[in-house]
């Protein structure tokens, strides 16, 4: 039979090259957030805000243009009209945020949440439930979740606070822990929401409590007993009997015992950067011949 033959370098260059990965078999959802505690919060929020007046200005500052070099002075000599302050508009060092000091206590963003959540400097998360798409704050859920701090998905957040923080939007809002020497401004707000935010469910991290919890009720009786067959398991091991009966027991106690959480197919998902191979080409000038 003859070899195959090798691809020419035309259908190298067609061959798409794409990047395969699998799907999570997890289903990672935010807790549903009832309507009273949505109120609550959102109410809460907003008279807290209002009332540390927290509000980030940007004034507009008109362009002032530099004179021509060219120009001469005027020939009657008449001085040159003053121009105010108010003239002038704004001034441009009251820009930024009203109180930096209430600023630092919070995380406002998902990036800046983000990385607050890495730090473990959170103490109370929010996310605004109408981010586009919704997988932009998926991470938020497991990073929340392992470093204990409660989160949770509220409807018409960025509507009703954005405007208050002189923002266009707030898709995410995180209070951080503050030291000893610096104010606490939104102690009471976080005291009273983190009731009502309803507890994650993380598939790999609620297996892990449940058995935590198991250990923790368990008789130290039952506790004692096993490990005394352990130490004895270990002894035999040393000395060369394999116990084949406990083995045996321990597998079957595996196959029967059903799973914690329901896992999803695994799917292959495939990226193709640039399909279309579209390049941004430099509009050329046109020169006048």
């Amino acid at each position: 039979m003859a070899a195959a033959a090798k691809p020419s370098k035309k259908e190298l260059k067609k061959q798409i090259q794409s990047k395969t990965s699998f799907t999570s078999p997890f289903s990672v959802k935010w807790s549903p957030l009832p309507q009273k505690d949505m109120d609550f919060i959102l109410t809460t929020l907003k008279d807290k805000i209002i009332a540390t007046g927290l509000e980030k200005k940007e004034a507009k500052v008109p362009r002032q243009w530099r004179k021509k070099k060219g120009n001469k002075p005027d020939a009657s000599g008449e001085p040159a009209p003053q121009v105010t302050k108010e003239d002038q508009g704004p001034d441009p060092t009251r820009n930024g945020w009203t109180d930096a000091a209430a600023r630092r206590q919070l995380a406002i963003g998902i990036n800046e949440v983000t990385k607050a959540l890495e730090r473990n400097q959170l103490e109370l998360l929010l996310v605004c439930k109408t981010v586009r798409p919704q997988h932009m704050t998926n991470h938020l859920i497991a990073l929340s979740a392992t470093r204990g701090v409660p989160a949770c998905q509220v409807p018409r957040l960025s509507e009703s606070v954005a405007e208050h923080l002189g923002l266009k939007s707030v898709l995410a809002l995180g209070f951080r822990r503050c030291s000893s020497t610096e104010k606490e401004m939104f102690r009471d707000t976080v005291d009273a929401i983190k009731p009502r935010v309803p507890s994650l469910d993380v598939d790999w991290l609620n297996s892990e409590a449940d058995r935590e919890t198991s250990e923790l009720m368990a008789d130290p009786e039952e506790v004692e007993e096993e490990r005394e067959e352990e130490m004895e398991e270990e002894k035999e091991e040393a000395s060369g009997k394999r116990p084949q009966k406990r083995k045996l027991e321990i597998e079957s106690e595996i196959t029967e015992s059903p799973l914690a959480c329901s896992l999803q197919p695994l799917k292959v998902k495939r990226i193709v950067p640039n399909p279309a191979k579209k390049r941004k080409t430099k509009p050329k000038k046109q020169t006048g011949k």
